[in-house]
């Protein structure tokens, strides 16, 4: 039977990028359920960064997380505007640099705006994510370090040994032997966790949707990320005449292939004519994609706190792609038990045993 010293289950972001952070100092093995990694969330998003996105516990992984993005060059400048009503504040996280914007400006800026909306602020240092390319390198890294990634491989359970290993199976039966599991599973993870006999977190997988829309302007490509202070929206330009959309709406869903559904892809529609009077010329794709969060909204990341051979890794929410530098970098700490936690981030906060339940 085979062994293994890290097996990681899933392979989006989350595990992508904690495969080519400890690759290369431990025997790994990722599977991945679906043909494709990342086919999910990863592959659905339209990841960028954004200092604050998640709020006070996730921007500095975030922040820790920008200058590997920089460095990578998967970044691409893009800047964002918050839009608010009179009275509205805008909340930014603190430390976010950010210029107000009055009606005059917005007017400038967005030709069209809606009467509403009276005061704004820019964010200037957003930027685009190319998450194809920071996903696709990840597993690259991983498998030039010594990683093997089998793509069609779901994980049917496991049964701990007397020495902590793992008995995993397969569900097309093969089994295997892992010394630690890490599970980066997203919406599945609290599945895969039973199927280990370790309790879950209560993790909720939310459906996002989003859309793509031909409107009747042009110029539109550049345009900066557009998000409604009371978080109803966001756009931003992906082509000369078409924009991407978003409701930003979370819905609970089952962990699933999520799929957009009419009533959200008009609630969608609605919300963007009533931030500008740009017709909707159609439709050109609509998709869904899933956002997984723990109770608090906050990654957990680190060993079950009564499992010394089971790594949580999950619950990375929207933030998950903006911040995977940093947080892969804090998994492989934790879980080697050597190398430097990202500065400014606090293992703590993470920590899966603040879920532990109280007996």
């Amino acid at each position: 039977m085979t062994r293994v010293e890290l097996l990681i289950v899933g392979g989006g972001i989350a595990g992508a990028s904690l495969a080519a952070a400890v690759a290369g100092r431990r025997q790994t093995l990722l599977i991945e359920a679906e043909s494709q990694p990342g086919y999910h969330s990863t592959g659905r998003s339209a990841a960028f960064w954004h200092e604050g996105y998640g709020g006070p516990l996730i921007a500095p992984l975030s922040r820790a997380s920008r200058p590997l993005l920089d460095e990578g060059g998967y970044l691409s400048p893009r800047s964002a505007i918050h839009l608010a009503r009179a009275g509205e504040p805008i909340d930014l996280v603190e430390g976010v640099a950010a210029v107000p914007l009055d009606r005059a400006e917005l007017e400038r800026r967005l030709p069209g705006i809606a009467p509403i909306w009276t005061h704004g602020a820019e964010e200037p240092a957003l930027a685009d994510i190319d998450v194809a390319r920071l996903h696709g390198d990840y597993l690259a890294a991983a498998r030039r370090a010594g990683a093997e990634v089998r793509t069609d491989a779901r994980f049917a359970g496991a049964e701990r040994q007397a020495d902590a290993s793992w008995v995993v199976r397969l569900e097309d039966g093969t089994q295997l032997i892992a010394d630690v599991i890490a599970n980066a599973a997203g919406a599945w993870g609290d599945g895969v966790a039973e199927a280990c006999g370790i309790a879950p977190l209560g993790l909720s997988p939310k459906r996002r949707t989003m859309v793509q829309l031909r409107v009747g302007r042009s110029g539109l490509r550049h345009l900066p990320l557009v998000v409604g202070a009371d978080g109803s929206f966001y756009f931003k330009g992906e082509g000369d005449r078409s924009i991407w959309l978003s409701p930003h709406d979370e819905i609970d869903c089952a962990p699933c292939d999520a799929a957009p559904e009419e009533i959200d892809v008009a609630t969608a529609i609605d919300r963007f004519g009533q931030v500008v009077d740009w017709p909707v010329e159609a439709v050109e794709r609509r998709w869904a994609g899933l956002r997984t969060f723990t109770p608090d909204r906050v990654p957990a990341i680190g060993f079950a706190p009564d499992c010394p051979s089971f790594f949580w890794c999950v619950g990375q929410g929207g933030f998950g792609i903006q911040t995977a530098p940093a947080a892969a970098l804090l998994g492989a700490a934790l879980l080697l038990g050597e190398g430097e936690i990202p500065a400014g981030v606090d293992p703590k906060v993470y920590d899966p045993a603040r879920f532990a339940r109280a007996d």
